[in-house]
């Protein structure tokens, strides 16, 4: 299947009994900005800087990061990149690497963390809900949306991974979460890395398949929803009565 605060200048960060400003280095005049939350003034190479700690001989860590941001081509880029490609990058190694990933899990799982129970009545919460977690991935995952007769969210299951082209979905994998949390209905989705959501011939074939086996098993599927990093498409709207 092809798919695709408040602010206060009083606040001052900690520093050592015995340290003038002359001798805080420019490592450290970030650090102090964010703890007196002034988090806007910080740039992404500085936050990076920061992430990465202490730099390499010769090269800050603001340096590494600004070469790091600019090889990888942005912050989107640098959310999906993969830890051995970033540990090729002069200065960052398999710690400074492994870190930057754990940075964005961590910001991923903030903004995709269990959500609060919420309707799930079209394309545009399904969206809203999954986009945080599958806009930036390198391959393609499919999620399973358990809903109750309300139309509100119970709970969401990823039961596929793939590639970047491609992910095998079983019926048996969609449903079989479904009927453990009694589900009224489901929602199923999946991203295009590709950026472009717009269903494939697979994604629709799969959609019939899986509705026919929705019709057997008893737990109807309302939609399935194409994510990428811009846009989404419904599949539901877009095959109309036929779906």
């Amino acid at each position: 299947m092809q798919t695709t605060g408040r602010t206060s200048s009083q606040t001052v960060a900690p520093r050592a009994a015995n340290a003038s400003p002359a001798a805080v280095g420019n490592e450290e005049r970030p650090a102090e900005r964010l703890w007196s939350l002034q988090t806007t003034t910080v740039s992404d190479d500085e936050l990076l800087g920061l992430l990465l700690g202490s730099g390499t001989p010769g090269r800050p860590s603001r340096q590494v990061a600004s070469q790091l941001i600019a090889h990888v081509g942005s912050l989107h880029e640098l959310a999906s990149a993969l830890p051995p490609e970033l540990a090729e990058i002069p200065g960052v190694g398999f710690m400074r690497a492994a870190r930057i990933t754990a940075a964005f899990e961590l910001a991923r799982r903030v903004w995709s963390g269990p959500p609060p129970p919420r309707q799930m009545q079209s394309a545009d919460d399904v969206y809203a809900l999954l986009r945080p977690r599958v806009a930036n991935l390198r391959q393609e995952v499919f999620i399973v949306i358990a809903i109750d007769a309300r139309g509100q969210w119970i709970a969401d299951f990823e039961v596929a991974r793939g590639s970047v082209l491609s992910v095998e979905v079983f019926p048996r994998e969609v449903f079989r979460p479904l009927i453990r949390v009694a589900a009224a209905a489901g929602v199923i989705a999946h991203n295009h890395p590709s950026g472009d959501p717009s269903p494939s011939p697979e994604d629709l074939l799969l959609t019939r398949r899986l509705r026919e086996v929705a019709t057997v098993v008893g737990i109807p599927l309302v939609d399935h929803v194409v994510v990428a990093r811009d846009g989404f498409v419904s599949i539901a709207q877009e095959m109309g009565p036929e779906f």
